[in-house]
């Protein structure tokens, strides 16, 4: 019963039919009643009988084609959950969805925090062929009692991209993040206890989580980089060394000193063979964003994924972050970013950075100013330099008070980039290729992703000051006077500070030189 009143919600676009269907039976009794009832009849009302019971039939025909035809479509539907726009819903754009899915490209893409989970979450409605590829290697936070009882892997990149390539993604996220406060299990997370029972019943580690991404009707895979338990450290420019994850953004974060190299423990840490295997099949490799030391480079480090991607055949795409890290990547360019990485992982490893070019009001960038963040900047020429090719989007976005890459947008750039690839190689007849040029086009037009915008600058300012983003030529000057006047109200702070240790005369002194020292 309870399934038969869902049939007569709004969303389910039924009643209409029900109601065209009843139209119809009344009209064709109706018509076959006259019939039977009326004895004489003239040539006209005889005509306008098997015009209402014709008109009647057709109705039902009609009632009956149209309810299976929404019946399928909802089949479909409760099959696919990355549909938004449910306005829009009919049976063949689900179909062609399903196609493109089960079709797209083999992408592999490798990180960890958000920068990762960005990216899944937006290449998901293109592909369901996808690979996340994350350190097991957690903050290196002091392990509770509970969770050293349970001897657990530190899995919290894991978890982060199962939830971003789920089909229920913000229930499972409540789930997994529900923590328990009291009794033994006090400051265990539900993650903790369902991967602990997972690996007790599953051969390995491994295993536990490709079960796992069946269990979260997970869009494509999630595989740890090895199986090891992976330490990563810094070795920073005055030869201190960090040995936990969360501490070398803490050290460097007084910009006293720089990191010089990140490494991992053991450093004979192996790659599983899933992760081998689906770096050699892969149409494409993305390589970020995220934290550079701390998230990226490390997967890198691993023996065996800098060689199986160097001899991959693949597309090695590397979406560069849009701000700078406190203390790990302070004044760093694009092209800083690549050479980091080619410096730690070696040549080959990349052949197109996605940049961002997109506009943000300068007021957001006050925030990440004043925590000692700026924008990368846009150094093309000398990334040029190193032989990547360069591709410039509008990746950005506001998130609440913060910038953030738009999943939309990278996932636009990097299908795009994909397409062209195809293109090239003479396949732009390829079903694979027809169906994500339209799959592209869809998205560009429901969505609105921001198209590309071509700077426009005088030649002589290329030449002198290298290109420049839309952005920076827009907003620099205005960012430098909000950085100015953050600038000035710290330094004044620091000289009434001062004044006020000092005696009333020495104080007077004391301001009087500072103002003889501005003029």
């Amino acid at each position: 019963m309870k399934g038969f009143l869902e049939w007569f919600k709004a969303s389910s676009k039924m009643k209409r039919w029900m109601f065209t269907i009843l139209v119809g039976v009344i009209l064709a009794c109706y018509g076959l009643a006259e019939i039977l009832v009326m004895k004489e009849l003239s040539f006209l009302e005889v005509g306008k009988i098997i015009a209402i019971f014709v008109v009647g039939f057709t109705l039902i025909v009609l009632g009956i084609v149209f309810m299976q035809k929404r019946t399928l479509e909802i089949l479909v539907e409760a099959s696919d959950r990355r549909m938004e726009d449910k306005k829009n819903v009919n049976l063949k754009s689900l179909i062609f969805n399903k196609k493109v899915y089960s079709e797209g490209p083999n992408i592999v893409v490798i990180g960890g925090g958000s920068g990762l989970n960005t990216v899944l979450s937006g290449l998901k409605n293109y592909t369901s062929n996808l690979t996340a590829i994350v350190a097991v290697s957690d903050y290196g936070k002091e392990m509770s009692s509970a969770r050293r009882e349970l001897n657990l892997l530190p899995l919290e990149d894991i978890k982060e991209s199962m939830i971003a390539l789920s089909d229920h993604s913000e229930m499972l996220e409540k789930l997994l993040n529900t923590k328990f406060t009291r009794g033994r299990l006090e400051n265990l997370s539900f993650d903790d206890i369902y991967f602990a029972a997972m690996r007790n019943i599953s051969k390995d580690f491994s295993d536990a989580i490709e079960k796992s991404n069946q269990i979260f009707s997970i869009v494509g895979k999630v595989l740890p980089v090895t199986l090891d338990e992976m330490k990563i450290c810094a070795e920073l420019d005055n030869g201190m060394i960090v040995e936990e994850k969360d501490r070398i953004s803490e050290v460097v974060s007084n910009k006293v000193t720089k990191i010089n190299r990140v490494y991992i423990q053991p450093s004979n840490c192996k790659a599983t063979n899933e992760v081998i295997e689906a770096i050699k099949k892969a149409d494409s490799i993305i390589i970020g964003p995220g934290s550079l030391y701390t998230n990226v480079i490390p997967n890198l480090l691993v023996n065996g994924v800098a060689k199986a991607i160097k001899e991959s055949k693949a597309l090695k795409i590397y979406v560069s972050n849009i701000m700078t890290e406190p203390g790990q990547t302070d004044n760093y360019g694009v092209s800083d970013h690549i050479e980091a990485i080619l410096e730690h992982a070696g040549q080959g490893i990349i052949d197109y950075c996605i940049y961002d070019t997109g506009e943000v009001v300068p007021e957001f960038i006050k925030k990440y100013n004043l925590e000692g963040a700026d924008l990368v900047e846009q150094d093309i020429q000398k990334a040029k330099n190193k032989g990547i090719q360069l591709i410039q989007r509008n990746l950005s976005y506001i998130q609440g008070e913060f910038i953030r890459h738009n999943p939309d947008a990278v996932a636009a750039a990097i299908i795009d980039l994909i397409c062209d690839d195809l293109k090239y190689q003479d396949r732009q007849n390829d079903p694979q290729y027809l169906m994500l040029k339209a799959k592209l086009d869809y998205e560009k037009k429901m969505k609105k992703i921001p198209k590309n915008k071509k700077a426009k600058e005088k030649r002589e300012k290329n030449k002198e000051k290298g290109r420049q983003s839309k952005f920076i030529s827009k907003y620099g000057k205005r960012i430098e006077t909000i950085k100015n006047t953050d600038q000035i109200k710290k330094a004044n702070m620091r000289i009434m500070q001062e004044a006020d240790k000092l005696e009333e005369s020495e104080r007077e002194a004391f301001l009087k030189s500072i103002e003889e020292g501005k003029k």
